[in-house]
């Protein structure tokens, strides 16, 4: 077994589907590089293929693996109102001719009616998702609940569902969709100083630390907060991290220097869209032709832009930055976009 290929050993009692159409390309970002004085790359994640692509593919190469694994018919799922996850999950049963269930959370407050039309909501509605609501924004639990509620519904009925659960209680297997990233990355070849990477449920920021871990490759991940705040982020990749090597039964070695977190990009909080969040969204699409959304990615790069006003981020470094796609919640933003 070579290096390169330890990741995709130790995951393959795991049941997977076949999902991502082709290794997701590194590009060089030349007018931004020489802006920051450093040499900044971009991972297109964005480019994952089905369903608009982003993160959630890779995610959903494992999840999709179980629920085909036990023959569900329907599959379940929470997320904010513009979530890709929800999105791209909706996408993925269409393809295995399984229906989906949404569950649709108040995150964000004070958005406009296109928030609840356009964007991912379109989509889902065109893939003939099936919506739920749950009115708590930060309830983990009882939103679990109440996806659990409706799967015994449906098993009274006769369907045979399947829940990708949201709370951290659960165990993480889409993360491994990141550590087979890792070793997609190493395999790239490509010498580099640091990865940055949004840091949400923690799965694709915890994913990534431990494949790199395992594949023994050192470099800091930096997780820039989208959701919550440096201290409880810190603990829930820490969290996920021993939750991973539960399941893997090894040991991933990480120490507490191991998790990186930034959370100056994050205000005013989840999915809410501040003046530098805009900035770095139209700085990228300006100077290099790629966009960016407002949850994720937009912060991302905001964070990015700290880390090297910070001097965290020195000058002449090689850089890998995580598109993780989302492109399609920025129609669901158009008003908040064109008046910030």
């Amino acid at each position: 077994m070579t290096i390169e290929n330890k990741i995709s050993k130790i995951l393959s009692p795991f049941p997977r589907v076949q999902l991502m159409t082709q290794v997701t390309p590194i590009e060089r970002l030349r007018s931004i590089s020489k802006l920051l004085n450093i040499n900044l790359l971009i991972k297109r994640d964005d480019m994952s293929g089905l369903g608009f692509g982003g993160n959630k593919i890779r995610q959903l190469e494992f999840y999709m693996g179980e629920a085909v694994r036990n023959k569900a018919d329907t599959i379940l799922i929470t997320g904010a109102v513009q979530s890709n996850f929800v999105r791209a999950t909706a996408a993925v049963a269409a393809k295995y001719g399984m229906k989906s269930i949404i569950q649709l959370e108040e995150r964000v407050p004070d958005m406009p009616d296109k928030y609840y039309e356009s964007g991912n909501i379109l989509l889902s509605k065109i893939l003939e998702a099936e919506f739920m609501s749950y009115p708590e924004g930060e309830d983990e639990i009882g939103a679990d609940r109440a996806l659990h509620d409706k799967a015994s519904e449906l098993r009274k009925r006769g369907r045979n569902p399947y829940i990708i659960n949201l709370g951290i209680s659960h165990p993480p297997i889409g993360a491994f969709g990141y550590m087979l990233c890792a070793e997609e990355i190493f395999k790239q070849n490509i010498e580099l100083d640091m990865i940055v990477v949004a840091s949400g449920s923690g799965l694709t920021h915890a994913g990534l630390i431990a494949g790199a871990r395992l594949l023994k490759y050192d470099i800091p991940i930096h997780g820039i907060c989208v959701r919550r705040n440096q201290t409880l982020q810190e603990d829930r990749i820490a969290t996920v991290l021993d939750k991973i090597e539960d399941l893997i039964s090894k040991k991933i070695n990480h120490t507490s220097d191991d998790i990186n977190v930034w959370d100056a990009a994050l205000s005013p909080g989840y999915g809410q869209i501040s003046e530098k969040t805009l900035d770095a969204l139209n700085l990228m699409a300006r100077k290099e032709g790629v966009f960016l959304d407002p949850v994720y990615t937009a912060k991302t790069f905001s964070g990015l832009l700290d880390l090297v006003d910070q001097g965290i981020i020195r000058k002449n470094q090689t850089v890998l930055m995580m598109h993780t796609g989302g492109l399609p919640a920025i129609f669901g933003y158009e008003q908040k976009i064109l008046h910030q």
